[in-house]
């Protein structure tokens, strides 16, 4: 059962009044869907549109310079047209956040048993010693040594891997049907990494919740995962379950994202290849397909409009491609 519907999701920013010149797009037309218990991931450079899809997804943006359009069905509702204290009720108990720096999240001035239990008390009416009682719950479910004496520590008295495994708590404790967890092991060590992402699939299988993990690391969606988009210029430029997608990458950014990532069953090499140039600046992108200046397939026609996803001919089912001139396995064949 679908629990998150995206149609056609556009942010933008600036531009709408007289003399304000173009609007700047960081997310152009993005389309999907995640089902409960399924995990999606989305993957792409630093810059590609990540982080904003899903921050307008939740309406987080942070500012009355952006402009959303587009739909996003939540339960039945679309979350576009809520108004700001409708979609606070809807945060946290539809829809939880894990943000990337636990340190940053987390207010060092409280305790952290004072700051999981705010929105418990506030938004559910448990009285303080319920509440209490219910964050211990959450922090002996992430796995945190003696739960309860915890939440008398502050942030900066934990680890970073707690420090995340408290953030996860948090964003569990209202029992959202969607999980977005925004690059949730950044400046953790390999180990710790391992453990969180192992975590968040436990979590996500237990609690039946859609999961979107939002990386730029395509070895950490591979196992943990059902399906990726990838995205490019605040476009899906390659949509697909996650086997297919690494048996037969089909879009030319995939396929450069994928040989830029180490291998442990192909010969050591002195430098792993790199992607030529930068994605490109919203402000001024480039005509036609916005990796065409990047892209060493690329031909004139390339330039000339924005593909459309198109379906890939003879491959698995839900494999959906913005190229229509590089087949599955890039031989160059009609996607």
């Amino acid at each position: 059962m679908t629990v998150l519907q995206v149609e056609h999701l556009k942010v933008s920013y600036g531009g709408r009044g007289p003399g304000q010149g173009t609007p700047l797009e960081t997310v152009r037309d993005v389309s999907f869907s995640v089902a409960a218990g399924e995990s999606l991931g989305v993957v792409g450079e630093s810059g590609c549109g990540k982080s904003q899809t899903m921050l307008a997804v939740l309406r987080m943006l942070g500012t009355t310079d952006a402009a959303i359009s587009g739909r996003v069905d939540f339960a039945g509702e679309d979350l576009t047209a809520l108004s700001p204290k409708q979609m606070r009720a809807i945060r946290g108990s539809g829809i939880g956040l894990v943000s990337q720096d636990a340190l940053s999240a987390l207010n060092p001035a409280m305790t952290i048993g004072k700051q999981m239990a705010e929105p418990l008390i506030h938004y559910d009416g448990l009285n303080r010693r319920a509440a209490t009682t219910r964050c211990a719950e959450l922090l002996d479910l992430v796995g945190l040594p003696a739960a309860r004496e915890r939440l008398n520590n502050h942030p900066h008295e934990l680890s970073g891997g707690m420090r995340q495994r408290v953030l996860i708590a948090m964003a569990i404790s209202r029992d959202p049907k969607v999980l977005i967890a925004d690059e949730p092991t950044t400046a953790l060590d390999v180990t710790i990494q391992a453990q969180v992402l192992q975590l968040i699939d436990r979590l996500r299988k237990e609690l039946r919740m859609a999961l979107i993990l939002i990386t730029h690391d395509l070895g950490v969606v591979a196992g943990i995962t059902d399906r990726i988009a990838v995205m490019y210029a605040g476009r899906i430029v390659e949509l697909a379950p996650t086997t297919a997608l690494f048996d037969a990458p089909g879009h030319p950014y995939t396929r450069a994202l994928m040989k830029s990532v180490p291998r442990m069953d192909r010969p050591r090499v002195d430098r792993l290849p790199a992607i030529p140039g930068f994605p490109p600046d919203p402000a001024a992108p480039p005509p036609g397909c916005a990796f065409q200046p990047r892209c060493t397939d690329a031909r004139t026609e390339c330039g000339q409009s924005v593909p459309p996803l198109l379906t890939v001919a003879g491959g698995v089912a839900g494999h959906q491609v913005r190229c229509p001139y590089t087949g599955p396995a890039g031989e160059g064949g009609n996607a």
